[in-house]
């Protein structure tokens, strides 16, 4: 995908966000983010889209905190978020193609500007499912059954790309706690994101490392559409299909949490 397509999607899931949590209203809990209700999730994301804004717009090569999120609720948080949403889009958009900021990870991307664009998008995306998954009312989403507004608009291609930068930008720094004790490798598989959507994580006790192919044995195999799996390794949905040592699809849900 292209920096331009990631920003078109990134415009149309903040909206759907924003649509989601005012129908759902900020006192509804998250049935994906337990902890959080519709409040937080606004909270949150908002204050992400400032921040990601921020290093592309200041040309800032130093990470900085996150700014603090206004003491606001109900419809005046709603619009905060969508003003949140519209200057990152804005800003984006905006930007020359070669400007230089801060990036926190190193997925394959060709520019910084590319890195916050694609970043954002998919940030937006689960949290666009999380928004729906709070107007739907479920309390047990992690279940097969759960799937409020999935996916039509999540593509194969844009999933597996999220898929991609989680197993090789997220995972592949030191903070991930996605690791055993005896080395082992998991295959992860989007069956409908064409035969390069495959993935071989290397896990031991250091920060896994992934590379896009199917090599050597693995002891297990996560598997699916791309969109359920993109999901399912955001710890939003079940894992669509394990092959293998099952057990690893816990360790996924115990310690893939970002």
């Amino acid at each position: 995908m292209e920096t331009a397509d990631f920003l078109q999607t990134l415009d149309r899931e903040g909206r759907l966000l924003a649509a989601a949590a005012e129908a759902a209203g900020t006192d509804a809990k998250v049935p994906t983010c337990p902890e959080w209700q519709v409040r937080d999730l606004l909270r949150h994301t908002g204050a992400v889209h400032r921040w990601a804004a921020g290093f592309v717009a200041d040309g800032e090569r130093a990470p900085r905190p996150f700014g603090d999120p206004p003491d606001l609720d109900g419809t005046a948080l709603v619009a905060w978020y969508r003003d949140s949403h519209r200057l990152l889009v804005d800003t984006l958009a905006a930007a020359p193609a070669d400007v230089e900021c801060w990036t926190f990870h190193r997925a394959p991307n060709p520019s910084p500007l590319a890195f916050w664009t694609r970043r954002q998008a998919h940030e937006t995306a689960v949290h666009r499912y999380d928004a729906q998954a709070a107007r739907a009312g479920a309390d047990s989403p992690l279940t097969p059954d759960f799937a409020p507004d999935i996916a039509p608009d999540i593509t194969a291609d844009f999933a597996a790309d999220g898929i991609d930068e989680l197993l090789r930008g997220f995972h592949a720094r030191s903070k991930s706690r996605l690791r055993t004790e005896e080395p082992c490798a998991v295959r992860v598989r989007a069956v409908d994101a064409g035969p390069d959507a495959v993935w071989t994580v290397r896990l031991s006790a250091e920060p896994p490392v992934t590379v896009r192919d199917a090599v050597g044995e693995a002891v297990a195999e996560l598997s699916g559409p791309a969109a359920e799996l993109y999901l399912a390794l955001w710890n939003r949905r079940p894992v669509p299909s394990v092959t293998g040592d099952r057990s690893l699809a816990g360790l996924w849900r115990e310690r893939g949490r970002i």
